[in-house]
């Protein structure tokens, strides 16, 4: 493939992203939910609220938990301090983003970064909802992020590195805009070992929560080939049901496959955290 025709799918990509994300966001119904593994929704609230170490996520307003299109949970990660400055990437609903807020306090500020003209909207008008005057919302590519160099202390992103084309380019950015000893802490999805090759090609495939991961091995020599040290992963392994639907999801004309049993542990959410160097 030419340079031009890595271009074209990239750009492709992107588009198709940004319209099944800016349709979810259009279409979001509070009482019915979203998910990213499907247009249906498989996530329901009460395992939004799940995913979450912190009680905090339950008394954030359903059009915040609602609108939730995560596979983890990046802020108890982060582990977060007041004061600091933090950064989403791929903010969405804004869930994450209010959840870091209340961490940080008054005196810290959070920013989410989203390419999605109607998740900004509804994040800013759930941050009026939910009165998170530390919180602020920009309108932006996580490979081309807007802030400056050395301004942040933590990066957080739920399930959304993912959906990049340019991987490398999202740690290469992330490690420009953190402060020398500041923190990556990502919640994705990954795999492990081959998965449906058929998955990978297909834009439509790309946008739900299996074509776009990265082999693990691969993810971890992204975030080190762009300057960080002590890369921590540990597992979380999706339910066979959830895996089951995904594909689904992906491919609705075609029958499911029957599943070795190691493609059960070949795809899971994995929690990554990563340091800048201090100097």
């Amino acid at each position: 493939m030419t340079v031009n025709q890595n271009l074209q799918l990239d750009d492709d990509v992107r588009v198709q992203v940004r319209e099944r994300y800016g349709r979810l966001a259009a279409d979001f119904e509070p009482a019915v939910g979203a998910s990213c593994c499907g247009p249906d929704g498989c996530v329901s609230l009460e395992e939004v609220e799940k995913m979450y170490e912190t009680p905090d996520v339950g008394a954030l307003p359903a059009e915040v938990t609602g609108l939730s299109l995560g596979c983890g949970d990046p802020v108890t990660l982060a582990s977060l301090e007041p004061g600091q400055t933090v950064l989403d990437l791929g903010s969405g609903g804004g869930i994450d983003c209010f959840l870091a807020a209340k961490q940080v306090g008054p005196e810290g500020k959070v920013i989410g970064v989203d390419m999605t003209t109607e998740m900004i909207e509804k994040a800013r008008a759930n941050q009026v909802k939910v009165g998170a005057e530390n919180v602020e919302f920009r309108l932006g590519e996580i490979e081309h992020l807007p802030a400056a160099d050395a301004s942040i202390d933590v990066i957080i992103s739920n399930c959304v590195v993912n959906l990049s084309p340019d991987k490398a380019q999202v740690f290469r950015e992330a490690f420009r805009v953190l402060r020398p000893g500041g923190k990556l802490a990502v919640s994705d999805m990954v795999t492990d070992g081959p998965i449906l090759d058929s998955l990978r090609g297909d834009l439509d495939a790309w946008v739900g929560c299996l074509a776009g991961a990265l082999d693990i091995k691969d993810y971890v020599a992204a975030i080190e080939a762009a300057g960080f040290v002590d890369v921590q992963v540990s597992r979380d392994y999706l339910d066979e049901e959830m895996i089951e639907q995904a594909i689904t999801d992906l491919e609705p004309d075609k029958a499911l496959p029957t599943l070795e049993d190691s493609v059960y542990k070949s795809v899971f959410s994995a929690r990554i955290s990563a340091w800048k160097p201090a100097a």
